[in-house]
Parts: C-alpha cells; structure tokens; sequence
C-alpha cells in the first residue's frame, strides 16, 4: 500500500487563494491521458482521506459525490449524514490510521487534501510520496502545499500540459 498526496499547486506553492478558491486551476491546460494524469492515479486508490475545507468545498462545488472508495473526513465540525461511505473522524492521524489503511483493502490511500493533513500523515510516518501538479499561476497569499518543513526527495518529473508534474518521495522531517 502507498499513501500519496496527489495534488495541484501555484508556483508559489498554494493550493487555494485566500478565499478557498481553486478559479485558478480550472482554466489550465493538461492532457487527461498525459503524465501523472488523475484517471490512472484514481485507478489505483481504495481510500480517501480530507481535511473538511476541502470537503466543504466538494459539496460547495459539485452536485455529486465523486468517490465511489470510503472516505475518510478528518474534522472538528458537525456535516450533515449521507449515503455514501464517508466517516466522520477527529483525533491523531496515527491513532486513525488502522482504520483508514484496512478501508483501503488491497489499494493505495489517497490524502487529498489539505496541507496541513498530508503533513500530520507525514509526521506519523504515513505519507510515502507526494505527485504535485505545478501551475504556472502565482497567487500571493493562500493556502500552503505543506505547512511545515520537511525533506523530500525528487523521483520523477514531466509536463503535462501547461503542468510541471513532479513525484516526490517522502525521506525525513528536518
């Protein structure tokens, strides 16, 4: 199993603006069959893990669920029950962790988002890699790719579109 924070960022290194707002990503160019794409990725995904922002922002922005896997929603914050396979969760990613990687049976977990979660999944040893989908967008201010220091290593790097996609390894918090 791999644990894997597949996301996009600017090239100043946030994942929304100020407001949450992903405006920026959307208009971007990439090819759906090219490196790093998504629909390969998801293939292989068996669970999700998210912080509520970035759940918040789903039902915000789309009428339908779009995971067919469990769901894991790591917040403080009380959301309305639903059909689908989504777990409400608060406390230590470590202490979820059992949890979360049996969800994910024979498959890789996936940590969608936020910055802040993919770091707390680092920290307790969780996280093996990082796929980051570079926009040639700057945006200032925002909310951060990974809010702590840490040590990655480069593993493979490819354009996809107007993307840098780059696959990182996680080595070592510094």
């Amino acid at each position: 199993m791999t644990v894997t924070y597949y996301t996009a960022v600017t090239l100043d290194g946030f994942l929304a603006d100020e407001n949450d707002s992903l405006d920026w990503l959307f208009h971007q160019e990439q090819d759906p069959n090219g490196p790093m794409n998504y629909a390969q990725f998801i293939d292989g995904v068996g669970a999700i893990v998210m912080g509520a922002t970035t759940y918040q922002w789903l039902l915000d922005h789309d009428d339908n669920w779009p995971y067919e896997m469990p769901a894991w929603i790591v917040t403080h914050r009380a959301f309305p029950s639903t059909d689908h396979d989504i777990r409400f969760v608060q406390g230590d990613v470590a202490t979820l962790w059992p949890d979360v990687a049996a969800s994910a049976g024979e498959k890789d977990v996936w940590i969608v988002g936020g910055g802040d979660l993919a770091a707390q999944f680092a920290e307790a040893g969780h996280l093996d890699r990082m796929i980051v989908y570079i926009a040639p967008v700057t945006l200032g201010a925002g909310r951060p790719l990974f809010p702590r220091r840490f040590d990655f290593e480069l593993v493979d790097v490819a354009r996809n579109g107007n993307f840098v996609c780059a696959e990182y390894a996680t080595t070592s918090r510094m």
